[in-house]
């Protein structure tokens, strides 16, 4: 496969960047919040009686719901909400990046699904995932969801530069980070013919950051209850998304 690298900034600044980042003190309360959403977090699950379909959740933070109210306020509580009949099985994990996530679909063990909602990247985006090991585990996840279901969407966090958590010139890092992660995910479903969703905007047009208060959780890092409201609005926008799983069920 051939790789579509965008130029990098020096190693050593990325890695002074999050040594600065990750050592002041706003960054280590905020980063005690996050952790401590993630210890409250419960993915999703449902196995409905006589269950009509079935849809696979993998991927990070955002698939497991952290920073939502409850489950059920989760964007996998609200697809269940709309969509009773499924049985929605949900591996997502706390700080899983997109080599984590290939993992999740690795033990299906051959088990089919109606749909699977993958959901990730802003993990590869903070930790500097290198960009040519990323669009590589980018490719396998879309590869390896198509073999699995029928339906297949990628729905990449959105402009982790927005979130109130990081302040300039991290702000700056990550936002340009985050571009290159959807242009990874939009090429490689195009590739794989499965679905983007693109939750990217520039922070001047994006929700999170003219919103703060009321679309992210307490961390300033994950989306609120409203958030998700929000990302599952795009879901459907952008990818049909209930209409589609409506098609599934038998």
């Amino acid at each position: 496969m051939k790789l579509r690298r965008p130029s990098l900034l020096g190693t050593v600044s990325l890695i002074a960047a999050l040594v600065v980042l990750t050592t002041s003190g706003c960054a280590a309360w905020r980063i005690k919040q996050s952790a401590e959403l993630a210890r409250q977090s419960e993915p999703f699950q449902a196995s409905p009686a006589g269950a009509g379909a079935s849809l696979l959740v993998v991927g990070d933070s955002t698939g497991v719901g952290s920073g939502a109210s409850s489950p059920a306020a989760s964007l996998a509580g609200l697809i269940a909400r709309d969509h009773p009949s499924f049985k929605v099985v949900n591996r997502a994990k706390d700080g899983a990046k997109f080599a984590d996530i290939a993992r999740q679909l690795d033990v299906s063990g051959g088990e089919r699904f109606d749909a699977i909602l993958v959901l990730g990247g802003g993990n590869d985006v903070i930790r500097l995932t290198p960009y040519g090991p990323l669009e590589e585990n980018i490719a396998r996840v879309a590869a390896l969801a198509r073999t699995q279901a029928r339906l297949v969407v990628l729905m990449p966090s959105g402009n982790v530069g927005s979130a109130p958590f990081f302040f300039p010139p991290w702000s700056w890092l990550m936002t340009q980070r985050s571009k290159t992660l959807h242009r990874f995910v939009r090429e490689v479903a195009s590739d794989n013919g499965a679905i983007y969703v693109n939750l990217y905007k520039d922070k001047s047009e994006d929700p999170f950051a003219q919103r703060p208060d009321e679309l992210n959780a307490k961390d300033g890092l994950h989306p609120s209850d409203a958030g998700y409201r929000l990302w599952y609005a795009e879901l459907n926008t952008q990818a049909d998304f209930s209409r589609r799983l409506a098609a599934l069920v038998r």
